[in-house]
């Protein structure tokens, strides 16, 4: 193919850097004008971050060639599977940004002409039906070093075979006792390719088809099938699906379908301190560990949207970790540096005080009341400007007080001068502390002349702090999220154990603007980090914010 391959924006795609994107260039020729690609998730569970870099693939592959890419469901399981899955999914796919437009397809609508198929294979003596338990199987099997044995009803008649198979649609036979397999090499050095299931006996109910079939395919049948029937050209699959491969093109090649799909296999999503298994995520919701699949601790699709987190700062992250056939985990702050970037000019700058303690201006005038004007953004004046009351009585954060400073501790202090965030330069004179030598008030003055914006050019301070005025405050909840899990090296499989600190409540108090905040709205707290207000418990009776984010990050991204 040539350098200069371009998409239907007219952009330059030679750059492109990719393995897959080399496989892809390679093939777009005289007999391939269009890629399709799909995202065929199974509906048992809800998507995660891992999968969301699968979606971010295949539909960002097919945007960039245009394609087209379809969005099928792999529902071939009945027993693990739910339509609350598949409506979670489809939000899922849209909120990152893609669209399938009418391209949704099922496995299951497939059934009939997967049956046709393997009716096809009996007769050409590729498939038959075999009596052996999975115990027994794997005995016949053989190991990675050895060979296998064949089946000892591997030569049933054909005749033999269709009478079986049909009995065994029909619902003649129990659970687990008749499978067809595929006929094909039980010496082969890849397992997978010795006489695999292609279908197994399951009297259970399925979600669009109901009770009309007592079998149902296995996923190494039914998906390529899928890709076929649908002319899917590039199915870009995980690793793990690597050694199916020839089984794969083994399935495709005698079906009698004319499609030809090229299977390519990438490294999927690890990350740290991040759980990316189905069956351990359900653990912790069936055991109550978590509040639900969209506990913003999840690494779920919608846990991380209740969190707070943007589809573009997921769409980023994506990008960023790219695309490689090595295993390999990626640092979870590279995700928090990603949010960080995507919200800093995004989010509305406010205050909120998340450990409040107050503070007493003796000097300032009794019942005076001013609005001051602070930027909504120092990142983007577009954003505009807001305006925020004070008062004499305030709250600030109670670390930002401390009764003997240590060194380079710049903020107030007994005789110690700070300034106010877009107000003024204020001086401790004196606390209160209860009887368990808590701080309970802090009393300072103020300088009038200092206030910001009058072209204060006297004395420089070096501690500037965010407050709340007190009797306008809102009062809120914070909820400040960390990571889930934290690693456990006395584990040989491994496993992590949950983050006792994953998640601390906390009362806090915020500047009156937040006050009509809806669900879904994102603010930066100065100094303490990105905030969404929570889409699940927040009421007109209660204000729940979630920490999308700290504003301080490990992460330090390449230079370019």
């Amino acid at each position: 193919m040539s350098e200069d391959i371009k998409n239907e924006n007219n952009s330059d795609l030679s750059a492109t850097g990719n393995f897959i994107h080399t496989y892809i260039q390679n093939d777009l020729g005289e007999n391939l004008s269009k890629i399709k690609t799909r995202f065929p998730p199974e509906p048992n569970g809800y998507l995660h971050i891992g999968h969301a870099k699968s979606i971010c693939l295949n539909f960002g592959l097919a945007n960039l060639y245009g394609g087209k890419c379809n969005l099928r469901f792999d529902d071939t399981n009945p027993s693990k599977e739910d339509t609350e899955y598949i409506e979670s999914i489809k939000e899922d796919v849209k909120w990152l940004g893609f669209d399938w437009e009418d391209r949704l397809y099922f496995a299951s609508s497939y059934f009939d002409t997967f049956y046709d198929i393997a009716v096809k294979l009996i007769k050409e003596g590729k498939a038959f039906v075999c009596d052996l338990n999975a115990e027994e199987m794997r005995a016949y099997r053989g190991t990675l070093s050895g060979p296998g044995k064949n089946s000892p009803y591997r030569d049933r008649s054909v005749e033999e075979n269709l009478d079986l198979f049909e009995r065994m649609k029909n619902g003649e036979f129990p659970d687990g006792s008749r499978t067809l397999r595929a006929k094909i090499d039980m010496s082969s050095p890849n397992i997978n390719m010795r006489d695999p299931v292609l279908y197994r006996i399951a009297h259970a109910s399925h979600h669009t088809t109901g009770n009309k079939w007592c079998i149902y395919p296995m996923y190494d049948f039914a998906h390529p099938l899928e890709d076929a029937i649908e002319g899917i050209t590039h199915s870009i699959c995980t690793m793990e699906f690597e050694d199916h491969r020839p089984l794969y093109d083994w399935v495709v090649d005698n079906s009698g379908l004319p499609a030809k799909p090229r299977q390519i296999e990438f490294a999927r999503l690890g990350l740290t301190n991040t759980v990316m298994s189905k069956r351990k995520l359900r653990a912790l919701v069936e055991d109550g560990l978590v509040d639900g699949w969209d506990d913003p601790r999840m690494p779920t699709i919608c846990g991380l949207r209740r969190l707070g987190v943007t589809p573009e700062a997921i769409r980023d992250f994506c990008e960023k970790i790219g695309v490689s056939k090595a295993n390999s985990k990626v640092d979870r702050s590279l995700l928090d540096h990603c949010i960080r970037d995507d919200l800093k000019a995004k989010a509305k700058v406010v205050m909120a005080v998340l450990d409040p303690v107050k503070v007493i201006i003796d000097n300032y005038p009794e019942g005076q009341l001013e609005f001051l004007t602070i930027e909504n953004n120092p990142e983007n004046e577009a954003m505009g400007t807001r305006q925020v009351p004070f008062s004499k009585e305030l709250y600030i954060e109670r670390d930002d007080f401390m009764e003997v400073p240590e060194k380079k501790f710049f903020r107030l202090a007994p005789g110690k001068e700070v300034r106010l965030k877009g107000a003024y330069y204020i001086t401790c004179t004196d606390f209160t502390k209860d009887e368990n030598g808590v701080i309970t008030e802090i009393h300072a003055t103020y300088d009038p002349e200092t206030k910001s914006g009058s072209g204060f050019e006297g004395r420089k301070v070096k501690g500037t702090l965010h407050w709340v005025n007190a009797d306008t405050a809102v009062e809120a909840e914070a909820r400040l999220y960390d990571a889930m899990m934290l690693d456990n090296p006395q584990d040989p499989n491994g496993d992590m154990i949950m983050n006792p600190d994953s998640l601390k409540v906390v009362k806090c108090v915020a500047e009156p603007s937040v006050k009509d905040a809806s669900p879904g709205d994102r603010f930066q707290f100065m100094r303490n980090g990105y905030f969404a207000v929570d889409t699940k418990c927040t009421s007109s009776e209660k204000l729940v914010f979630n920490r999308i984010v700290a504003l301080k990050s490990s992460f330090k991204p390449k230079k370019q």
